[in-house]
């Protein structure tokens, strides 16, 4: 694991998922680069997958490395207001924050990197629909036109099962990137229900938060499964 340093002490036994969506990963890199001598076009597409996929494992190690991370500091948080803490637990927190923020972050970061892999893998043009696509839009594509459905079904399956905790990670997400630090959100919420009120700001729901990390790195990775190994069917088949 990538933050395995920082944690010497401990004995580090990856999640079996994550192994296997690794090893497939490097497995699919090694042969698309096996595949690039065959011609000059093959060259070009060839090399593009072999980056994407080791770009898509470079990611999914720091995701996982995120969320271990982020568990780790908040199991250190025993406070349920800032001000109950001492210093080394707010460093605590400040360090959960940063892990939990990064992971939550890279959830989507990764997910649209899978997404540009599909469109460019089923040659679905997704950019002549939106320039700008999400994966969520060329899954949407993809299930509209009728295609793959092999492939199609089991990651709409994956992206419904997983729609309230990406609901809840997506709108953390927006709210980093576009208004202000996620982490503070809850606060103006608090202060907004409590004016007038002495009453101290509590802790957003850190259970929840790493939940739904969680649950966003399974699907993360469980997509990368199943788009991988139908990757591989099909570069068996040229």
């Amino acid at each position: 694991m990538m933050l395995q340093f920082l944690y010497p002490e401990d004995s580090i036994t990856p999640d079996p998922l994550f192994i296997e969506a690794d090893q497939l990963l490097q497995r699919y890199a090694a042969a698309a680069s096996a595949k690039r001598n065959e011609s000059e076009e093959a060259n070009k597409r060839w090399s593009k997958f072999e980056i994407w996929s080791l770009g898509l494992r470079s990611s999914l190690h720091e995701l996982y490395s995120s969320h271990y991370a982020a568990k780790k500091y908040k199991e250190m948080i025993t406070s349920s207001t800032l001000a109950e803490m001492d210093e080394t637990q707010k460093l605590n927190y400040t360090r959960y924050v940063y892990f939990d923020k990064n992971g939550f972050i890279r959830v989507f970061s990764l997910l649209d990197k899978l997404g540009t892999f599909l469109n460019e893998l089923l040659e679905m043009r997704t950019e002549r629909v939106k320039p700008h696509f999400s994966y969520f839009t060329v899954l949407r594509r993809m299930r509209e036109s009728g295609v793959h459905s092999d492939l199609t079904k089991p990651l709409n399956d994956l992206k419904e099962s997983s729609k309230e905790p990406t609901h809840r990670l997506r709108r953390r997400r927006n709210t980093e990137i576009h208004y202000m630090n996620s982490e503070m959100h809850d606060d103006l919420v608090q202060q907004t229900r409590m004016y007038g009120q002495e009453t101290e700001i509590k802790l957003e729901n850190l259970d929840l938060q790493l939940q739904d990390l969680a649950a966003g790195l399974h699907m993360v990775t469980q997509s990368i499964l199943l788009t991988f190994q139908y990757a591989e069917r099909i570069m068996k088949q040229k």
